[in-house]
């Protein structure tokens, strides 16, 4: 699946079951739990934090794929087209950090 035909599937979805587009705002709300929710079970499987036993199965890639869901619904509602804004940001990337990365010795 493409960036833009995940754009259109997630439109797709909330025109056929979610009536419309929470507003923005709510969106970045609910982005922002998301978020948390990715950042719990990472500082506690992957980080110092011990994993309580409720969190043992809650599934990572289901967790991304809720942020990947409404990132993609406040791009559509505010008209920015992701795959376009990704190959811009991958660009500006590759040329303020060409060098920077492999040249970082704390990375060796």
């Amino acid at each position: 699946m493409t960036i833009s035909e995940a754009q259109n599937q997630v439109d797709n979805w909330i025109k056929t079951y979610g009536v419309r587009y929470f507003s923005e705002l709510t969106n970045m709300s609910i982005l922002t739990e998301e978020v948390g929710e990715v950042a719990r079970i990472m500082s506690r499987r992957y980080g110092e934090q011990s994993e309580k036993e409720s969190d043992k199965n809650k599934d990572l890639g289901d967790e991304l794929a809720d942020v990947m869901f409404v990132l993609i619904c406040i791009a559509n509602q505010t008209g920015i087209n992701l795959e376009e804004a990704m190959r811009k940001n991958l660009d500006k990337k590759t040329q303020r950090d060409a060098s920077r990365h492999i040249n970082n010795n704390k990375l060796q």
